[in-house]
């Protein structure tokens, strides 16, 4: 089993097919600083509350020049599906054939990406890596570290 990619190290890229019918690089999104999440299965409650709260401030963090994308092992249409339900603007990748996942060591026993965030820099280096069952504490670490403080 790979390790779970630690701070410091180089994002890998990847490629897939996104629930807005794309295909989406995440090597194309060097250059700005990006909010990495994984999330074991789409319309379950805890990553239906993950995805609603960084849809809610996605606005903010585009604001910041902030990317977002979250990935599953779910199959395409199951993305897309959920991304609807769910009314989230930015990409969810399927990672149905599960090489994303375990890339970033993130592939639990059940065969289901774990809750893991990776906080990336402009260079697509982790800055930071977030390891929560909680959904909120995903959304929240992050906009600690990209959102500025509200009066």
């Amino acid at each position: 089993m790979v390790r779970v990619l630690t701070v410091g190290d180089v994002a890998p890229d990847f490629e897939g097919p996104t629930s807005g019918g794309q295909r989406l690089r995440l090597s194309e999104l060097r250059g700005g600083p990006v909010v990495l999440y994984f999330f074991p299965k789409a319309d379950s409650a805890g990553c239906t509350r993950e995805s609603i709260g960084f849809a809610h401030y996605y606005p903010e963090f585009r604001a910041q020049g902030v990317a977002v994308v979250g990935v599953s092992v779910d199959e395409p249409a199951d993305q897309q599906a959920f991304a609807q339900r769910c009314s989230v603007p930015f990409p969810l990748v399927a990672d149905a054939e599960k090489e994303i996942a375990r890339s970033y060591g993130v592939l639990g026993v059940l065969g289901l990406a774990k809750r893991i965030t990776f906080l990336l820099d402009r260079d697509g280096r982790i800055l930071e890596v977030v390891d929560s069952i909680l959904p909120r504490a995903h959304v929240q670490r992050a906009r600690e570290r990209w959102l500025p403080s509200r009066p």
